[in-house]
């Protein structure tokens, strides 16, 4: 069984307008890398190199990563992930 990744739309066109891809990756790190080999440029996108983009939001089964172990976060077979961009507005 695998993972699936919500991708949101400003995103969509590095997935080749893929509203959700699958992974089999184990952690949240190897997750974005692995989505990196197979739509390259999305990683920086959400990933600066030590976290997740300030204005990103990944939840894994409906919890924060960031409340969690962030970019170590456990992802387990069946999980969903779903990457959202923050809106800020005022």
């Amino acid at each position: 069984m695998t993972t699936s990744i919500k991708i949101p739309a400003p995103l969509r066109k590095l997935t080749g307008n893929q509203a959700v891809v699958e992974t089999e990756a184990e952690t949240l790190i190897d997750l974005i890398s692995d989505l990196d080999k197979k739509y390259p440029g999305i990683k920086e996108k959400i990933y600066d190199g030590k976290e997740i983009r300030r204005f990103i939001n990944v939840f894994v089964n409906g919890e924060d990563v960031r409340f969690k172990d962030g970019i170590k976060t456990k992802i387990t077979k069946g999980s969903e992930v779903s990457i959202v961009p923050a809106i800020a507005g005022g």
